[in-house]
């Protein structure tokens, strides 16, 4: 698409949240950018379980808070609502999903990232819903945030099963 194109281009590096939205670079992946975004987001995750789980929390908050801004200031300079490039929205899914692993164990991240990306996709409801019905930053945010809690509890529950 060549608006898309035109869009990336509107993108600077150098600006902070430009390199945060787009995952330090890991949307601007030519194939499938969101999965880009989500595997990136892992080795963040994995320094941030070193904290305690009131301080993991709290990050997440944040991430959620500066991640409205971010995205919405970036998808504004791109002309683009949602652009495939942002994708901080899929960091904040991934950590949220991945609170809920029953084993530091790379399958249960494996698993995670599996459960997160396919309902990040297929977009179910509720997810569809707040994706096609909220707008703006909170409307990129929010469907990754309803998808990284719903991979959650069933990432959690089958920890529970197994």
């Amino acid at each position: 698409m060549p608006g898309k194109d035109i869009a990336k281009r509107r993108l600077r590096m150098r600006n902070p949240w430009h390199l945060l939205a787009t995952g330090f670079g890991s949307g601007l992946s030519p194939i499938m950018p969101g999965t880009a975004g989500s595997m990136a987001a892992i080795p963040f995750w994995w320094l941030m379980t070193a904290l305690p789980l009131q301080i993991y929390c709290l990050m997440v908050l944040i991430g959620i808070s500066v991640g409205v801004y971010l995205c919405h200031r970036t998808a504004k300079d791109m002309g683009v609502h949602d652009h495939g490039s942002i994708v901080w929205d899929e960091f904040i899914g991934m950590w949220i999903t991945l609170m809920a692993i029953p084993a530091m164990r790379w399958e249960w991240v494996l698993a995670g990232f599996v459960i997160f990306r396919v309902f990040d996709m297929w977009k179910p409801w509720p997810i569809r819903w707040f994706d096609r019905n909220v707008h703006g930053g909170m409307g990129i945010m929010v469907d990754d945030i309803i998808a990284g809690v719903i991979a959650a509890a069933l990432l959690y529950g089958l920890g529970l099963a197994i």
